[in-house]
């Protein structure tokens, strides 16, 4: 199929590559100067997609890796990193916000172009790996090398579809593809569609080892859904951030995409879709509160309960603070499916800057006041003896091979049982992130979903964020509409 209208909207203008190149040109320039005046032993240069030319119309973020040599302290190499930064940041007019990554670097808006500006180590290869962004030329380099010219098409059409299907991004809280992994998986197989037609049949553990080192049998990759060796670094995994359900979801994506150019390749307005961002047409022209009706409804109508625990982030890097969220949401769901609360759907959402909401569905959300409490075998002779003498009150009779007997529920409801390890003297009970224990157990608020969007200055009085939260509601309530137009 013939892809050339759809990537006249994906390819940046002319006025826009001058744009961002002036830019660019201008932020090394500065920063190579005063590394000179200085006598700091460093070269900046150009790295990710602007490099590559592989980046999509509007999304012209800069990267700027100063490379500093092997022997410098990792110390001094963060100091002057920062350093570095914030003078070119002031020098040309920008607003400037310090970040972390396996170190800190900085991000600066300058000429309203976000740019990265980050220290790394000078390294040949993998093997002299010094910090986890140091590979980031390596790999600016081989897609420099590898990559043709029509093949850089071939990824801004791969970037998009992702992009547009809700599987681009390794950010921890999407889990999905890198823009790296999608220009690697462009060299292995040649073309978008056929990327797509190969994707139909992944399987679980699926490994690509394009420069055949075949070290796809380190342990470490065991548990990964793929595989794909890095070109620069044999003993890693580019797909390392992939979870399965954004790799399922891109596989789904694609055999719904593939069926429909190959049943129906005339229509072109469905096909476009894909390269869209998804339009929820039962949002327009709603006001937030309607929509929020809209949800409540949708939640009674599965006749379960949806909890909401809402409390304050503590002051902490975003990219630190969600895998702690995901930790903690899914370590209170399995301890009440474990007190027999079964838990339906669970998610989270945050701002990233002031409230974390913890939202679980729950098929049973009440108990009956007993349960039956299972001990041994019968056919255990010394074990039923020590049983029944530790319940020798009780009313114990079998149950199929076991001894049992009826006792009442500490916790009848699943409100009281997250109440109870929610107090600090039990949240150990629970694996929860260390940096957000305190706030969670101490300023944390527990309702149900419909009293909790009676008010939608519970989320925020910014009507985006509201309309952000909502959508996370949404994403929970009907899953995979992303993925077929």
């Amino acid at each position: 199929m013939n892809y050339e209208s759809i990537l006249k909207d994906l390819r940046p203008s002319q006025e826009e590559i001058d744009k961002v190149n002036k830019t660019t040109d201008k932020v090394i320039s500065f920063l190579n100067k005063i590394c000179e005046e200085e006598n700091i032993p460093a070269e900046a240069l150009a790295v990710g997609s602007v490099a590559k030319n592989t980046w999509l119309s509007g999304k012209s973020d800069i990267d700027i890796f100063i490379h500093f040599p092997k022997t410098t302290p990792m110390e001094e190499l963060k100091e002057k990193g920062l350093y570095l930064g914030y003078k070119t940041s002031d020098a040309l007019d920008g607003k400037a916000s310090e970040h972390y990554a396996s170190h800190p670097y900085l991000t600066s808006i300058i000429d309203g172009i976000e740019v990265d500006i980050v220290p790394c180590y000078r390294i040949k290869d993998g093997s002299e790996l010094k910090s986890a962004v140091d590979r980031t030329i390596l790999h600016t380099k081989y897609i420099k090398k590898n990559l043709s010219k029509e093949q850089e098409s071939e990824v801004l059409l791969l970037k998009k579809f992702m992009d547009s299907v809700g599987t681009y991004g390794s950010e921890f809280k999407t889990g999905g593809f890198a823009g790296y992994l999608c220009e690697l998986l462009i060299l292995t197989y040649g073309t978008f569609e056929n990327t797509l037609r190969k994707a139909q049949d992944w399987k679980f553990h699926t490994i690509i080892d394009l420069e055949n080192y075949g070290t796809s049998d380190n342990k470490i990759f065991k548990n990964d859904p793929l595989v794909f060796i890095d070109p620069t670094d044999k003993n890693r995994n580019v797909a390392a951030a992939l979870r399965l359900e954004r790799m399922l979801d891109f596989i789904i994506a694609s055999r719904n995409f593939i069926r429909l150019i190959d049943e129906d390749s005339n229509n072109k307005e469905k096909i476009l879709e894909y390269f869209k961002p998804f339009v929820k047409v039962r949002f327009q022209n709603k006001s937030n509160g309607e929509i929020a009706k809209d949800i409540i409804s949708q939640f009674k109508d599965r006749e379960t309960q949806t909890l909401i625990i809402k409390f304050p982030i503590p002051e902490m890097n975003a990219d630190a603070l969600h895998p702690q969220l995901l930790k903690t949401v899914e370590s209170i769901s399995n301890k009440l499916d474990q007190e027999e609360f079964s838990v339906y759907r669970h998610d989270y959402w945050t701002d990233e800057e002031s409230i974390v909401i913890f939202i679980i569905e729950l098929n049973v959300f009440k108990q009956s006041k007993y349960y039956v409490h299972e001990g041994p075998k019968v056919w255990n002779r010394k074990a039923f003896d020590n049983f029944s003498k530790k319940w020798e009150d009780a009313n114990l009779y079998h149950k199929d091979e076991f001894l049992v007997l009826e006792r009442e529920r500490q916790f009848k409801t699943a409100k009281d049982f997250i109440k109870f390890i929610l107090d600090e003297k039990n949240v150990h009970i629970i694996k929860v992130g260390k940096n957000i224990k305190n706030a969670l157990c101490n300023e944390y608020e527990l309702n149900e979903i419909d009293q909790f969007l009676d008010d939608l200055t519970n989320v925020s009085s910014d009507e985006n964020i509201q309309l952000d939260f909502l959508n996370t509601l949404d994403d929970l309530l009907n899953p995979g509409q992303y993925l077929k137009r």
